[in-house]
């Protein structure tokens, strides 16, 4: 289906920005993954890429790249879910990551871990990949976590792009060049009907009232006639 609302976040009209992402590889945990998002004002697509490295933490390993900035709110209520435009990628299996929280960082400067909401998908050529809210699973650590409070879309706090070992299953050199990031509305909903729709309900409205009166004066000509033959 059509989208009947688009909101650019990243990417497309809204134009890639080095200062919007940092990384938040393993190396936090000891590990020796590393990531960059390379991309410029200039550039139309956004490049994710680096190593994946497994040997470090015993066949676990992830490379991530997520938004800055702690003070950043999305309002995300009027829109069913995240579209991804792929320009090219490597065939491995990637994750998209949402969060609306962000709790306060330890005394050492570490951030507190806090549920994640995340999308995998295996990336294949060129392609666009459109993620329902009720597509995304909560997880914390890494671990599912069915009892998570729902995603509360008024204050999505971070996006994120993240590759990982599966516990050995990929590893190595990775990239993924997205051309945009974007919050879309595919649903149709009657407090905001598109013209088309208006067209359609003006002609049955216009349609029916003809009917009708045709309708009504043949049943006052069949009556005037009746009443004159004495039925």
């Amino acid at each position: 289906m059509a989208p009947t609302s688009h909101l650019p976040l990243f990417g497309g009209v809204r134009a890639w920005s080095p200062n919007d992402w940092t990384s938040s590889d393993d190396r936090v945990r000891g590990g020796s993954s590393q990531s960059e998002l390379t991309c410029s004002p200039s550039s139309l697509i956004a490049k994710f890429h680096g190593t994946l490295d497994i040997t470090a933490l015993g066949g676990a390993g992830f490379a991530s790249q997520r938004t800055t900035g702690e003070d950043r709110t999305w309002d995300l209520t009027a829109y069913d879910g995240i579209e991804l435009v792929i320009d090219s990628a490597d065939n491995k299996v990637y994750t998209f990551t949402l969060k609306d929280e962000i709790l306060p960082k330890r005394p050492d400067g570490r951030e507190r871990s806090s549920v994640s909401w995340e999308f995998n998908f295996r990336a294949e050529g060129s392609r666009t990949i459109f993620v329902k809210w009720s597509d995304f699973r909560p997880t914390y650590r890494g671990k599912n976590k069915d009892d998570a409070e729902p995603l509360d879309l008024k204050k999505i706090k971070r996006f994120g792009i993240m590759i990982r070992s599966f516990f050995g299953e990929q590893e190595g050199a990775f990239s993924l060049n997205i051309v945009s990031i974007a919050a879309m509305r595919t649903e149709r909903y009657l407090d905001e009907p598109d013209d088309d729709y208006i067209d359609n309900v003006m002609n049955e409205k216009s349609a029916t009232t003809t009917a009708s009166r045709q309708a009504g004066r043949c049943r006052g000509w069949f009556g005037w006639l009746t009443s004159c033959l004495g039925f």
